[in-house]
């Protein structure tokens, strides 16, 4: 590293992938920041620059400074190699140098990181200690042999516990469409969920329990709540359900409530009535079971759940999109990340579930060839959202309000163009859905990094 790259990074000050120091005396520090970096995106440590004003004063680095951060970077676990670049400050007087160390970023599966046995990661430009439920998915994540919950023994559970016929349902699927060899027909089920990886040394896993149990009154997380409210919000309901069941009780009682609740038109073609949800069944599908595939089941008070709005329909599935996808890429094409590995796999040998994160651009692709808008995704907390959109695209037209906002919106994005959607929602006083759609609708995006980019307008 040269000081004039030195001088272009710090140009902008400190940001989530830069933390800057005075000088060493703050080595400890520098190191919680070092463990974030390799907890987040990674980033570059530099001493030597007064985090204020951004001046490049360097410092002075004996032996035994260098021997002072090689021994600090011995508190990284797991063990690191660090390359630490010495640069020198030409205007100064007594050698100093500027320290630069460069880390790079967490990938998904690998082991996070701790300094002196504390995680730590990036909250925008802060360094926080890492959240234990984050560090625990993380670890589960890098050691799912070990601590995944699909993969933990389920305790006083055994085959009588299980409905052989769904096995045996899933079974003859896989072979329908060719996941599965047609062998497969005559295993019996001990040996298929052997096979499966749903059964060790004889001993039923979780995983197996919340895709065919029967007996489930120690997996409270093995329900599904369903509601459909009067109106646009959750003041009244008109319908309210709970269901317990395995993996596939839950999908079929869901669908069943979805059927239910919204509009169904049919036609008749040729000889035969063709059936039509107001939103496409398969979308709907297709994003009930990711919910009850990827969701964490060791979070056991927390449930997948239906809401059924005027407008609307939101399905709820407790955990988090993986660190590699926010809920503006994951609508893009995408590697698959499943948190359940093992209930994923015989969901998709079963044609239950597509892998390579080809799911959500189905689910588009339906809707919108039927006229509706994009589903969307929200993350929220403990939860990530779909919503699908009732109303199609002819059944909107833009009322006056509708175009005040939107010119409203315009003028906003023309004063400044590197506005968020949050400050929009706040000026326009409308929910992050509605920004979203007019922006879609008056052809403006996004371009460049989420800190640094602008809207732009599509010709």
């Amino acid at each position: 590293m040269t000081l004039d790259e030195i001088k272009k990074l710090i140009a902008q000050g400190e940001t989530r992938t830069l933390e800057l120091k005075k000088s060493t005396g703050e080595l400890k520090d520098g190191m919680h920041s070092a463990c974030a970096f390799l907890n987040t995106d990674g980033g570059w440590l530099l001493f030597g620059i007064a985090p204020k004003s951004l001046k490049i004063v360097g410092q002075q680095v004996p032996d035994s400074t260098r021997q002072e951060i090689a021994n600090a970077l011995t508190g990284l676990e797991p063990a690191i190699d660090v390359m630490v670049e010495y640069v020198d400050v030409p205007e100064a007087k007594n050698g100093e140098q500027v320290i630069a160390m460069h880390f790079d970023g967490y990938v998904w599966g690998d082991v996070p990181y701790t300094y002196h046995g504390c995680p730590y990661h990036k909250v925008e430009s802060t360094t926080k200690v890492m959240p234990r439920e984050l560090f625990e998915e993380r670890i589960m994540a890098a050691k799912p042999q070990r601590f995944a919950w699909e993969r933990q023994v389920a305790e006083g559970m055994s085959m009588k516990d299980l409905d052989e016929e769904r096995v045996r349902g899933v079974v003859r699927l896989g072979v329908q469409s060719g996941r599965m060899p047609a062998s497969a027909m005559t295993d019996g089920n001990e040996n298929v969920l052997t096979k499966w990886g749903l059964m060790v040394q004889g001993r039923i896993l979780n995983g197996a329990v919340a895709l065919f149990g029967k007996r489930l009154n120690d997996f409270p997380q093995m329900m599904l709540k369903m509601a459909r409210f009067r109106g646009n919000d959750k003041t009244e309901f008109i319908d309210n359900q709970s269901v317990d069941g395995n993996y596939f009780d839950l999908l079929d009682a869901g669908m069943a409530f979805l059927f239910k609740h919204l509009s169904l038109s049919g036609k008749v073609v040729g000889l035969m009535r063709e059936e039509h949800l107001e939103i496409p069944a398969e979308a709907l599908r297709e994003a009930l079971t990711n919910a009850l595939c990827h969701r964490q089941y060791e979070r056991y008070n927390l449930f997948v759940s239906i809401a059924i709005y005027d407008d609307r329909v939101e399905i709820d599935n407790p955990g988090r999109l993986p660190r590699e996808l926010t809920v503006e890429s994951i609508l893009l094409p995408h590697k698959s990340f499943p948190y359940n590995l093992l209930m994923a796999k015989v969901l998709y040998m079963s044609a239950f579930l597509e892998s390579w994160g080809s799911g959500v651009k189905r689910m588009m692709n339906l809707c919108t060839a039927d006229g509706l808008h994009e589903p969307e995704f929200v993350q929220d907390g403990s939860f990530v959202m779909i919503r699908f959109w009732r109303k199609r695209h002819e059944d909107e037209p833009q009322n006056e309000p509708q175009r005040v906002r939107r010119t409203k919106l315009l003028e906003l994005i023309d004063g400044d163009n590197s506005i968020s959607k949050e400050t929009l929602c706040k000026k326009l006083d409308v929910q992050i859905s509605t920004v979203k759609r007019d922006l879609k609708v008056l052809g403006i995006v996004w371009e460049g990094p989420s800190k640094t980019g602008h809207w732009v307008k599509i010709e």
